[in-house]
Protein backbone atom coordinates (compact mmCIF):
# COMPACT_ATOMS: atom_id res chain seq x y z
CA UNK A 1 0.00 0.00 0.00
CA UNK A 2 1.26 3.45 -0.80
CA UNK A 3 1.35 6.50 1.44
CA UNK A 4 -1.85 7.92 -0.05
CA UNK A 5 -4.47 6.24 2.06
CA UNK A 6 -4.42 4.54 5.44
CA UNK A 7 -8.07 3.47 5.57
CA UNK A 8 -10.86 2.66 3.14
CA UNK A 9 -12.54 5.79 1.79
CA UNK A 10 -16.31 5.48 1.54
CA UNK A 11 -17.41 6.43 -1.98
CA UNK A 12 -20.20 8.65 -0.61
CA UNK A 13 -17.55 11.05 0.75
CA UNK A 14 -16.30 11.63 -2.79
CA UNK A 15 -19.89 11.84 -4.07
CA UNK A 16 -20.78 14.65 -1.64
CA UNK A 17 -17.84 16.68 -2.96
CA UNK A 18 -18.66 15.81 -6.59
CA UNK A 19 -22.22 17.04 -6.23
CA UNK A 20 -21.13 20.17 -4.34
CA UNK A 21 -18.50 21.35 -6.83
CA UNK A 22 -19.58 19.66 -10.07
CA UNK A 23 -21.96 20.13 -12.95
CA UNK A 24 -25.22 18.23 -13.23
CA UNK A 25 -24.64 14.91 -15.06
CA UNK A 26 -24.93 14.88 -18.85
CA UNK A 27 -26.73 12.12 -20.73
CA UNK A 28 -24.48 11.81 -23.78
CA UNK A 29 -21.61 13.43 -25.66
CA UNK A 30 -23.93 15.63 -27.67
CA UNK A 31 -25.29 17.19 -24.50
CA UNK A 32 -21.75 17.52 -23.14
CA UNK A 33 -20.80 19.60 -26.18
CA UNK A 34 -23.61 22.03 -25.30
CA UNK A 35 -22.36 22.35 -21.72
CA UNK A 36 -18.74 23.27 -22.46
CA UNK A 37 -19.18 26.74 -20.96
CA UNK A 38 -19.25 25.08 -17.52
CA UNK A 39 -16.14 22.96 -18.14
CA UNK A 40 -12.43 23.23 -18.94
CA UNK A 41 -10.89 21.18 -21.75
CA UNK A 42 -8.08 18.95 -20.46
CA UNK A 43 -5.23 18.22 -22.83
CA UNK A 44 -1.70 17.00 -22.40
CA UNK A 45 0.47 19.49 -20.56
CA UNK A 46 4.16 19.74 -19.71
CA UNK A 47 3.28 17.96 -16.43
CA UNK A 48 0.86 15.17 -17.39
CA UNK A 49 -0.32 13.15 -20.37
CA UNK A 50 -3.95 12.41 -21.24
CA UNK A 51 -4.39 8.81 -22.39
CA UNK A 52 -6.68 7.87 -25.27
CA UNK A 53 -10.11 8.25 -23.66
CA UNK A 54 -12.64 5.60 -24.68
CA UNK A 55 -15.22 5.91 -21.91
CA UNK A 56 -14.83 9.55 -20.91
CA UNK A 57 -14.29 12.96 -22.45
CA UNK A 58 -11.50 15.42 -21.60
CA UNK A 59 -13.40 17.98 -19.53
CA UNK A 60 -13.34 18.97 -15.86
CA UNK A 61 -14.88 21.75 -13.82
CA UNK A 62 -12.36 24.61 -13.36
CA UNK A 63 -11.69 23.67 -9.71
CA UNK A 64 -10.72 20.11 -10.69
CA UNK A 65 -8.68 21.27 -13.70
CA UNK A 66 -6.65 23.55 -11.40
CA UNK A 67 -6.08 20.65 -9.00
CA UNK A 68 -4.86 18.41 -11.83
CA UNK A 69 -2.40 21.09 -12.99
CA UNK A 70 -1.12 21.63 -9.43
CA UNK A 71 -0.65 17.88 -8.99
CA UNK A 72 1.30 17.71 -12.22
CA UNK A 73 3.58 20.58 -11.20
CA UNK A 74 4.07 19.10 -7.71
CA UNK A 75 4.96 15.69 -9.18
CA UNK A 76 7.46 17.33 -11.54
CA UNK A 77 8.98 19.33 -8.68
CA UNK A 78 9.26 16.20 -6.51
CA UNK A 79 11.07 14.33 -9.28
CA UNK A 80 13.51 17.23 -9.74
CA UNK A 81 14.11 17.56 -5.99
CA UNK A 82 14.84 13.83 -5.69
CA UNK A 83 17.08 13.80 -8.78
CA UNK A 84 14.79 11.39 -10.63
CA UNK A 85 14.53 11.75 -14.42
CA UNK A 86 11.40 13.67 -15.38
CA UNK A 87 8.21 11.78 -16.19
CA UNK A 88 4.58 12.70 -16.71
CA UNK A 89 1.79 10.81 -15.01
CA UNK A 90 -1.07 9.62 -17.22
CA UNK A 91 -4.70 10.73 -16.85
CA UNK A 92 -6.87 7.75 -17.85
CA UNK A 93 -10.42 8.96 -17.18
CA UNK A 94 -12.16 12.31 -16.82
CA UNK A 95 -15.81 13.38 -17.35
CA UNK A 96 -18.22 10.54 -18.13
CA UNK A 97 -21.70 10.84 -19.56
CA UNK A 98 -24.55 8.61 -18.39
CA UNK A 99 -24.16 6.69 -21.66
CA UNK A 100 -20.43 6.19 -20.96
CA UNK A 101 -21.19 4.82 -17.49
CA UNK A 102 -23.73 2.32 -18.83
CA UNK A 103 -21.21 0.96 -21.33
CA UNK A 104 -18.39 0.90 -18.78
CA UNK A 105 -20.41 -1.02 -16.18
CA UNK A 106 -20.56 -4.00 -18.54
CA UNK A 107 -16.89 -4.85 -17.92
CA UNK A 108 -15.51 -2.65 -15.10
CA UNK A 109 -16.34 -3.89 -11.60
CA UNK A 110 -15.43 -0.52 -10.06
CA UNK A 111 -17.83 1.48 -12.26
CA UNK A 112 -20.96 2.61 -10.45
CA UNK A 113 -24.19 3.90 -11.90
CA UNK A 114 -23.89 7.16 -9.97
CA UNK A 115 -20.20 7.78 -10.70
CA UNK A 116 -18.31 10.81 -9.40
CA UNK A 117 -16.98 11.12 -12.96
CA UNK A 118 -20.46 12.30 -14.04
CA UNK A 119 -19.93 15.64 -12.30
CA UNK A 120 -16.63 16.73 -13.87
CA UNK A 121 -14.91 16.79 -10.49
CA UNK A 122 -13.14 13.46 -10.70
CA UNK A 123 -10.25 12.08 -12.71
CA UNK A 124 -8.14 8.92 -12.65
CA UNK A 125 -4.35 8.86 -12.74
CA UNK A 126 -2.59 5.65 -13.71
CA UNK A 127 0.00 4.53 -11.16
CA UNK A 128 1.78 1.83 -13.16
CA UNK A 129 2.56 3.65 -16.43
CA UNK A 130 4.35 6.97 -17.01
CA UNK A 131 5.64 8.98 -19.96
CA UNK A 132 9.38 9.73 -19.92
CA UNK A 133 10.21 13.35 -20.68
CA UNK A 134 13.00 13.25 -23.23
CA UNK A 135 14.16 16.75 -24.24
CA UNK A 136 15.48 16.93 -27.83
CA UNK A 137 19.22 16.69 -28.15
CA UNK A 138 19.78 15.22 -24.69
CA UNK A 139 21.17 11.73 -24.10
CA UNK A 140 18.70 8.94 -23.37
CA UNK A 141 17.34 9.25 -19.83
CA UNK A 142 18.03 6.41 -17.41
CA UNK A 143 15.15 4.04 -16.80
CA UNK A 144 13.12 4.52 -13.65
CA UNK A 145 11.01 1.73 -12.18
CA UNK A 146 7.29 2.46 -12.18
CA UNK A 147 7.04 1.57 -8.48
CA UNK A 148 9.56 4.33 -7.69
CA UNK A 149 7.47 6.83 -9.66
CA UNK A 150 4.32 5.49 -7.99
CA UNK A 151 5.81 6.17 -4.58
CA UNK A 152 6.70 9.76 -5.48
CA UNK A 153 3.23 10.31 -6.97
CA UNK A 154 1.65 8.86 -3.81
CA UNK A 155 3.58 11.40 -1.71
CA UNK A 156 2.24 14.25 -3.86
CA UNK A 157 -1.32 12.93 -3.59
CA UNK A 158 -0.99 12.42 0.15
CA UNK A 159 0.10 16.04 0.57
CA UNK A 160 -2.84 17.28 -1.53
CA UNK A 161 -5.22 15.12 0.49
CA UNK A 162 -3.75 16.27 3.82
CA UNK A 163 -4.21 19.89 2.68
CA UNK A 164 -7.92 19.16 2.07
CA UNK A 165 -7.58 19.68 -1.68
CA UNK A 166 -8.97 16.30 -2.75
CA UNK A 167 -10.09 12.80 -1.90
CA UNK A 168 -7.95 9.95 -3.21
CA UNK A 169 -9.07 6.35 -3.64
CA UNK A 170 -6.49 3.70 -4.52
CA UNK A 171 -8.03 1.35 -7.08
CA UNK A 172 -6.17 -1.93 -7.16
CA UNK A 173 -8.02 -3.68 -9.99
CA UNK A 174 -7.93 -0.65 -12.30
CA UNK A 175 -4.34 0.41 -11.56
CA UNK A 176 -5.22 4.02 -10.84
CA UNK A 177 -5.81 6.68 -8.25
CA UNK A 178 -9.42 7.91 -8.34
CA UNK A 179 -9.26 11.62 -7.36
CA UNK A 180 -12.14 13.98 -6.55
CA UNK A 181 -11.59 17.68 -5.92
CA UNK A 182 -12.68 19.19 -2.58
Amino acid sequence: MTGVQTCALPIYVQMVSAKKYGVSPVQNRSEAEQRKSELVYIEASPYYHVDKLNRSIPYLVPRAANLLNEMGRAFYDSLQTKGVPLHKFIVTSVLRTNDDVKKLRRYNVNATENSCHLYGTTFDICYNRYVTVQPPGEPQRRAVRSDSLKWILSEVLRDMRMNNRCYVKYEVKQGCYHITVR
